[in-house]
């Protein structure tokens, strides 16, 4: 953490306080602060990438992301997001080069 620090208190609802909870007690987080300066951070990453970038946020079945962990440790990709960012570049180059062929035709 940032040598200088300032203190920001912000009320959230309970049922989101738990959720906190839930994270550190899982061992994800040491503490709440930590949890929260996690979510500080992301928020601030997406809302000031660089214009040339968007990030995006996806939801899968826990099945692909298994799988996808697995592409990580066989060395295929160096991380989760890294194999995402392979699948979905593939797909795209394949579904242009499929509509310039429809074109041709």
């Amino acid at each position: 953490m940032a040598s200088e620090s300032e203190r920001v208190t912000v009320r959230v609802p309970s049922v989101q306080v738990s959720a906190l909870h839930a994270l550190v007690e899982s061992g994800q987080f040491a503490t709440i602060s930590d949890a929260v300066r996690a979510a500080i951070n992301n928020f601030i990453d997406e809302k000031f990438a660089p214009d040339y970038i968007r990030k995006m946020t996806i939801e899968l079945p826990k099945g692909n992301v298994v799988n996808l962990e697995e592409l990580v440790k066989s060395g295929d990709s160096v991380s989760v997001e890294d194999a995402v960012r392979n699948a979905v570049r593939e797909y795209i180059r394949r579904r242009l080069s499929e509509v310039v062929e429809r074109k041709r035709a």
